[in-house]
């Protein structure tokens, strides 16, 4: 919950609009602003002060205890022109409040964290627990000295600036290891104990075997992604209280799911209770794994320790049709969130600039779309956080399919919608796909002549808005003019045709012209054409086309 606070009458004005924007997320302190400002730092997450800085600082220095726990506190001045903040930048999460605060209001979002200033992902917002000497590696990352990264366990990281050797060191693992001197260890959740018990087992028995487990395997408390056990014991209080103890889910599988896992211990005893002959390791093991400690037993409850492989992660990212205020905010995150990004050289130019520091590109030339889609599938198996470029939506004649079909269920995909070309010029020309429409590509390299042509046909015998992908290339220039020449069998040679070439960049071009006018010779694979259907009209310079068929039927009245 946000706690909102303000002291006049333009502060309870911004207030109140950033009350009515976020309704289920805040919450309106009033009376003296001293007991607001308290009542507010007990009993929420982050705090909204529409007060001086100065002024909150005095009001907050008393109830301070512990940056990890502390609210995080973000003040909007009087005019609102700033949403700044203050306390609690990464861990209260007041840097992303403000950015937020600031688009509600209108506010100039005002960070002043070092990592946040200069764009590099802190150490301990990368969602992974993060133990040992934060601040120095943070400073050597700021300051440009050289960091090791050594990944143990591979995870799927935002990008970091580091290479494979230095005085200071960023280790990813799940060993049960102490930091060092210059080093910071993160936490990453690969394990998963999996736990079986007697009805009414204590939760202090769960937790001193786990514990024991654990040590046992030599890995950290601080890695375990979750509890497994059966759907029986989905309810057991012990586990539930264990669960909750080392802040995990508690994942639960069927009997005849379990009892399918291959296990090196099977026991009748399960079997006959909850109908598996495992419990412990087979919840463990469900999803795959290494059996770090297979089953131990303590009076009333069993348990299993597995270390499951870091999932890779790929976000294929639609960048829009070129403008930059086009692209998505999605997108825009996903990109920051990429530790390697992978695009044809002309995309990746575009949105150079977005990347974060110590992300690593690779970047190809036009023809390589397959060669794209499999090292990015492949850099993503090794545990990496990777971006695929495309341009408009990456669904649409674009990267994802390729990606997909090259991609399995070892890797987490991620689709990131962009502006595709087709609306992208339908929004330039007017609304020539105001009803039902359909995009077809005339590019024959992937798809056969006949096949595009059938389609062509099927769509100017339904009446459907035509809108031609890769219309026209030095090498195919015939296949435009049979597309126009078969639509121009159904429709009227005044029909309306749009032609968008480079839509929404600086050199963007527009003409609206019929298909009896139109020229191929002035199309390229930079261009978008718009072929209306029977209804399609002109009207005050741009393409409409009506959502229903009155317009066509009252044209066709007149025509008699």
């Amino acid at each position: 919950m946000i706690g909102l606070i303000s002291a006049t009458a333009a502060g309870a004005a911004a207030r109140d609009r950033l009350a009515a924007a976020w309704p289920d997320r805040t919450r309106v302190y009033g009376g003296p602003v001293r007991d607001a400002v308290r009542a507010a730092f007990a009993e929420c997450e982050q705090l909204v002060c529409f007060l001086a800085t100065g002024a909150v600082v005095r009001l907050v220095a008393p109830l301070l205890e512990d940056k990890r726990s502390d609210p995080g506190v973000v003040c909007v001045d009087e005019g609102g022109r700033f949403a700044v903040s203050l306390l609690g930048g990464h861990a209260g999460g007041a840097n992303g409040l403000a950015r937020e605060v600031g688009e509600v209001l209108g506010a100039e979002p005002v960070v002043t964290t070092a990592t946040d200033a200069v764009d590099l992902a802190g150490l301990d917002t990368l969602g992974l627990p993060a133990e040992g000497d934060v601040a120095a590696v943070s400073r050597a990352l700021l300051d440009g000295e050289e960091v090791a990264l050594d990944a143990e366990v591979a995870w799927p990281l935002p990008p970091l600036p580091a290479g494979e050797r230095g005085a200071y060191t960023v280790r990813v693992t799940d060993r049960l290891v102490t930091p060092g001197r210059g080093e910071v260890v993160l936490r990453p959740p690969s394990l998963v104990v999996g736990v079986g018990a007697s009805r009414g087992v204590p939760a202090e028995e769960v937790l001193a075997l786990v514990g024991e487990a654990l040590r046992e395997a030599g890995v950290s408390a601080a890695s375990l992604g979750e509890l497994a056990t059966v759907d029986a014991k989905a309810g057991e209080p012990g586990i539930v209280a264990a669960a909750r103890h080392f802040g995990v889910p508690l994942v639960t599988y069927p009997a005849e799911e379990l009892a399918r896992v291959e296990v090196p211990n099977p026991s009748d005893a399960p079997l006959a209770a909850v109908g598996t002959p495992s419990v412990a390791e087979a919840s463990a093991l469900a999803r795959g794994g290494e059996l770090l400690v297979p089953k131990r037993k303590s009076a009333m409850a069993t348990c299993a320790v597995v270390r499951r492989p870091g999932r890779g992660r790929l976000a294929v990212v639609g960048l829009g049709p070129g403008a930059r205020d086009l692209l998505t905010p999605r997108a825009k995150a996903e990109l920051r969130r990429a530790a390697v990004l992978v695009g044809l050289d002309q995309y990746v130019e575009q949105i150079r600039d977005l990347l974060r520091p110590g992300t690593r590109i690779i970047e190809s030339g036009l023809g390589a779309e397959e060669e794209r889609a499999r090292t990015a599938v492949a850099e993503a198996r090794r545990g990496q956080s990777v971006a695929l470029i495309g341009s408009g939506d990456a669904g649409v004649y674009a990267m994802a399919s390729p990606a997909l079909a090259e991609a399995s269920d070892d890797i987490d995909v991620v689709g990131v919608p962009g502006v595709t070309a087709a609306l992208a010029a339908g929004a330039i020309l007017g609304a020539p796909l105001g009803h039902d429409h359909v995009s077809i590509s005339l590019s024959d390299l992937h798809t056969p002549w006949e096949v595009i042509e059938r389609r062509v046909r099927a769509a100017a015998e339904a009446d459907l808005v035509v809108t031609f992908y890769n219309p026209r290339s030095r090498g195919r220039d015939w296949q435009l003019p049979k597309a126009l020449a078969i639509l121009a069998g159904h429709r009227a040679p005044t029909t309306p045709v749009g032609v968008v070439r480079n839509a929404s960049r600086p050199d963007e071009t527009s003409r609206i012209t019929t298909l009896a006018g139109i020229d191929p010779a002035t199309v390229d694979m930079m261009t978008v054409v718009t072929v209306g259907n029977t209804a399609t009209r002109t009207v005050a310079g741009r393409m409409v086309t009506p959502r229903g068929y009155r317009w066509q039927t009252d044209a066709k009245q007149e025509a008699r």
